[in-house]
């Protein structure tokens, strides 16, 4: 066995071989993959293998797009059989909620360019797959690209390819220890000899916490019991295959929470069974490899009774075998890829729980990762960085139950899951309660969406449903008088030191702001790509406060740090829940807050974007001249042991003109009337500073540079190729939550990042990525949503404040 390496790889299931083989692709052939026992060990070996296109994240959608793709490459390359069964799959819908999901689902297609997505009848659906009851249905819809394949086939398919690439891997070498030198390299020490690598790749699977904790991490995974059926055979299946030449066609039924497909002249029936049962809590058996669970037909029994009513052929059909095996899940059911906040060359590449549908695309972008220093494609869905020091192993455990129940279940657009909750709270959430405060969480805390009159709450609809006047009336109080909300949901972080300033000048692509003044941060990858929208403030010559995203903040804590230089003269420091704030909003916000210091705080004395260390009463406070909801407003930060109190002053001081607390409902309908972006949904390391609009703050002039400046001139220069539009919708009891289709004379060009319902301006808005060639068109557009063509009309200037002197005043 070889001494070094670039990359060791643990871990020889389809994950691990995936990123092998796409690691070779990228000329990096000193790659080792090291597996323990036989290849496909542990979940890989007993996977149903199943893949499909479709995905709850488009960005997702688009690899796995790439995984099945791939198949035939790798087949070919490696001359080993992946046991390729393309028969398509029908999607059905038993309630009119679920329909109404599934031309969401179509919709998102026409922009991927899934083109071959069909929305059906139930009598077409039985046409195509005649195992069905169409009366249990009221709709399908048909997809093509799905199937499934041979999951010893695939590994070694990539395993093979892999080596003829020039990579090697290893079966029977059990890594025992990990350690990294003072110059980063890493210590692999196995039982057959230690290899030093530059990189390690944790792609262990069911022991990807072991390997994790070998470097003192806690991975937040856990492994489910997952069980499918196989039949005796069956007569209909024959009849099937002898009318139609071909495979029974797979099938999800969401409401009888199983999927099934043909296996050999029988069928496979799988479950996600309410009554699930983790496996395995704490930590995993290394002596675990080709081995199968207790199967327990009593907990998957409610499942197969729905089954047998929506596939009544399925009654009368005799169960051969009844497999059980343990499949691992990250929280939200999506892998955990990239690298690790804090580490040097270690990375994740585990929870991918369908690795058959996943795997290619999860290979591509680490083996881009680890090669280019980008993973070449948006994978905030996938990265490990979504996931804070909060996702415990309790966190974790209560969380995957929940997700694992739920995972044909319906999530509605305003449906917040409940499991591990509240988990973070900040000190005035009682008060937020008592006042009614509907709360979602967010990064692990607590967060009020919306506040709700006794005996109210949220109605799970894809349409407008009980808080729609609630939220109205909370956004119409911040225009017409003043409003309060929770702002300690952001990220913070303080910079200081002699170099700080030198650093963000090299980090943020912005100018950067005198002493008590602030400005927005465009931060930019090498490839002049957007990675991050912040507010900048300089508190004093050497000391700055960020404020950013609230769920991105170990994704930018990752940057920062990778970024930091060693030279120890700037300190960083995430300040999470150790300074909290409120935001102070509308035309009497300054009233309340001058009614409440002893300084003069008058547009003269405080002007826009000024940022001041004011005394509010007796509290000490950080308060700056700014508001996301783009009126006059301020943003105060306090200690948290001062948080009440500041509450209770500004809710007594603000009670003249009739204060309104508000929630980040409202806040998304306020900042959608003044066109603003958010992190996450129109901002996203896929899209330059021309193509977002973020081009304004940028310097390109700064002489020291920063990085991705050579870039992000090339793109000024270029224009970019798509551009972040604005959008006035003609919707009836509906709006866009992203991700719908836009479409340019009938032609559908680009995609919704975020909409919703604008109440200060009574307009249904959507903002959208769409050709800059035709952005600034102002007719021919439309929005498809649940089904129906709405159309819809640029909005190329705010609907609130257009010349921006409300804010500024």
């Amino acid at each position: 066995m070889q001494k070094q390496a670039r990359v060791v790889i643990i871990g020889g299931g389809v994950v691990g071989a995936s990123i092998l083989y796409h690691l070779s692709k990228l000329g990096c052939s000193d790659a080792i993959m090291l597996e323990r026992s036989e290849l496909t060990s542990g979940s890989t070996w007993h996977a149903a293998g199943g893949m499909h296109t479709i995905n709850g994240d488009p960005n997702v959608a688009k690899l796995q797009q790439y995984t099945i793709e791939l198949y035939k490459e790798i087949e070919e390359l490696s001359g080993q059989d992946i046991g390729l069964h393309m028969t398509g799959g029908i999607m059905l819908a038993a309630t009119h909620e679920r329909f109404d999901w599934l031309k969401s689902v179509y919709a998102k297609g026409k922009y991927l360019g899934m083109d071959d997505l069909e929305i059906i009848t139930p009598q077409r659906a039985h046409e195509l797959m005649p195992l069905i009851d169409p009366e249990q249905f009221v709709g399908a819809m048909y997809d093509p690209i799905e199937g499934h394949v041979d999951p010893y086939g695939v590994t070694h398919a990539y395993a093979k390819a892999a080596r003829k690439n020039g990579a090697s891997y290893e079966t029977h070498v059990m890594v025992e220890a990990l350690s990294q030198s003072a110059d980063g390299s890493w210590h692999v020490k196995t039982n057959k000899g230690t290899i030093i690598a530059e990189n390690v790749v944790n792609a262990a699977g069911l022991w990807a916490r072991e390997v994790g904790r070998m470097v003192g991490l806690e991975l937040p995974v856990l492994a489910m019991e997952h069980m499918y059926l196989l039949t005796e055979d069956m007569p209909e299946v024959a009849e099937i295959n002898a009318s139609t030449g071909a495979e029974v066609l797979h099938a999800v039924d969401f409401d009888g929470e199983i999927y099934l497909r043909q296996e050999r002249a029988g069928m496979l029936m799988g479950t996600y069974e309410k009554a699930c049962k983790p496996w395995s809590e704490t930590t995993t058996p290394w002596e675990f490899g080709h081995q199968l669970l207790e199967p327990d037909i009593d907990r998957i029994a409610p499942s197969l009774e729905v089954g047998f009513t929506h596939f009544p052929a399925f009654e009368k059909a005799g169960i051969k075998q009844i497999i059980n095996g343990p499949f691992t899940f990250a929280p939200d059911g999506n892998p955990l890829v990239g690298p690790v906040k804090g580490m040097t060359n270690y990375w994740a590449a585990c929870a991918v729980m369908a690795g058959f549908s996943q795997g290619g695309g999860v290979g591509l972008s680490l083996a881009n990762w680890i090669v280019n220093g980008d993973p070449g494609f948006d994978v905030w869905a996938m990265d490990v960085s979504r996931f804070g020091d909060y996702a415990s192993m309790q966190f974790t455990n209560a969380r995957v139950r929940e997700n694992y129940a739920r995972r044909f279940s319906i999530r509605y657009p305003n449906e917040e899951l409940q499991a591990a909750r509240p988990l973070l709270t900040t000190p005035i959430y009682d008060k937020q309660k008592a006042a009614g405060a509907q709360f979602g969480a967010a990064y692990g805390l607590e967060i009020p969406l919306w506040y709700a009159p006794k005996n109210t709450s949220d109605v799970f609809s894809w349409r407008r449903s009980t808080d729609f006047d609630h939220v109205g009336a909370e956004a119409r109080a911040v225009r017409e008088s003043v409003g309060l909300s929770d702002i300690s949901g952001f990220a913070k972080y303080r910079v200081s030191g002699s170099g700080a300033a030198d650093w963000l000048d090299h980090i943020l692509a912005c100018r950067l702001p005198a002493v008590g003044r602030m400005v927005l941060a465009p931060m930019l990858k090498d490839d002049g790509k957007i990675i991050g929208d912040f507010s900048l403030s300089r508190l004093d010559d050497d000391s700055f406060l960020i404020i950013g995203s609230g769920i991105a903040e170990s994704y930018h804590m990752r940057w920062f740090l990778a970024h930091l230089p060693d030279t120890g003269d700037v300190e960083i420091n995430s300040l999470g829940l150790d300074l909290v704030g409120l935001t102070l909003a509308g035309p009497k916000s300054r009233d309340v807050l001058q009614s409440c210091v002893s300084v003069d705080i008058s547009h003269d004395s405080m002007r826009f974007m000024a940022i001041k260390q004011i005394d509010i009463g007796m509290i000490p406070a950080i308060v700056g001249r700014v508001s996301y909801t783009g009126d006059l407003g301020y943003e105060i930060w306090v200690a948290p042991a001062y948080l009440n109190s500041l509450f209770d002053q500004l809710m007594t001081a603000g009670a003249a003109h009739d204060i309104r607390l508000f929630g980040s409902r409202a806040l998304n309908a306020l900042r959608l009337e003044k066109n603003y972006g958010s992190w996450g949904r129109e901002y996203r390391p896929i899209y330059g500073p021309v193509e977002t609009g973020l081009d304004a703050f940028v310097a390109y002039d700064k002489p020291a540079g920063f990085i991705g400046k050579s870039a992000a001139l090339a793109e000024r220069d270029s224009g970019g190729t798509m551009r972040l539009c604005s959008f006035v919708i003609e919707a009836k009891d509906a709006d866009v939550i992203g991700d719908e289709p836009i479409a340019h004379n009938g032609t559908v060009v680009g995609w919704v990042t975020s909409g919703g319902y604008a109440h200060g301006a009574g307009k249904s808005m959507a903002q959208g990525y769409v050709p800059k060639n035709i952005a600034d068109d102002d007719s021919g557009w439309s929005v498809e949503l649940l089904g129906q063509i709405l159309p819809a009309k640029r909005q190329k200037i705010p609907l609130f404040d257009a010349n921006a002197s409300r804010m500024r005043s």
